[in-house]
């Protein structure tokens, strides 16, 4: 397990909070595993040095953000239920800590780009974490993960990308992983709250363009 040694007042809470993620996500097979929120979680002390935000709540929030994501539970009422009932047993933190925790998670994901704006530092630094570990070269990896969990096609010239969706067609519409670039990853860029994610975002973002310039020269055979 990583060492939490800059929070020692709070390090029993967080490396409790790691442990419960580990639990729930050590077996996924979505892209959305334990890697995927260790990355958040690192990108956020980083993040929140940079931004001036409470490190320990963007930490706490960022190892539990995915606990409660709706593809990984019946609903997202659910989910967020399961987070509500851990944090509930966290006498350690203060309820302020446990519900602006519970505020982010519940606000933070795309959802075909609808939701209104982080309301705290916190919330924004951690939204920009997980967006960052959706562009770039990890971003492509997972995007094909996730495309052969749901059976979607790596790529379907007839299948154009889909402009406009609500968030349950988001969810659960047949796409390609291709599309998913063009449908939401590509996007992500203009998306970023905070000026110290943003520099990081544009270099990936380049990469992505890059990598896809290539799939299609490959796809047509001209590469």
């Amino acid at each position: 397990m990583p060492s939490w040694t800059s929070y020692p007042e709070q390090a029993e809470t967080i490396e409790a909070a790691e442990r419960f993620a580990r639990s729930v996500h050590e077996c996924d097979r979505t892209g959305h595993d334990w890697w995927h929120v260790h990355r958040v979680a690192r990108m956020v002390e980083r993040l929140a040095r940079e931004e001036g935000a409470d490190a320990f709540v963007c930490v706490v929030a960022a190892l539990l953000h995915d606990v409660a994501d709706e593809k990984l539970n019946p609903s997202k009422e659910e989910g967020l239920r399961k987070v509500g009932d851990w944090l509930a047993g966290r006498p350690q933190m203060t309820e302020d800590e446990r519900l602006h925790v519970m505020d982010i998670i519940s606000t933070m994901s795309y959802n075909g780009g609808g939701n209104p704006p982080m309301r705290t530092p916190e919330g924004r630094v951690v939204q920009d974490a997980d967006r960052l570990d959706a562009i770039g070269a990890i971003a492509i990896a997972r995007t094909f993960v996730y495309a052969g969990w749901k059976g979607d096609p790596l790529h379907d010239p007839r299948i154009p990308p889909r402009e406009k969706m609500t968030a349950a067609e988001y969810r659960q519409d047949k796409s390609t992983a291709i599309n998913h670039f063009h449908e939401k990853l590509l996007k992500l860029k203009d998306r970023i709250n905070t000026g110290s994610a943003r520099r990081i975002a544009e270099e990936r973002h380049r990469y992505m363009e890059a990598y896809l310039a290539q799939f299609g020269l490959e796809w047509e055979g001209e590469a």
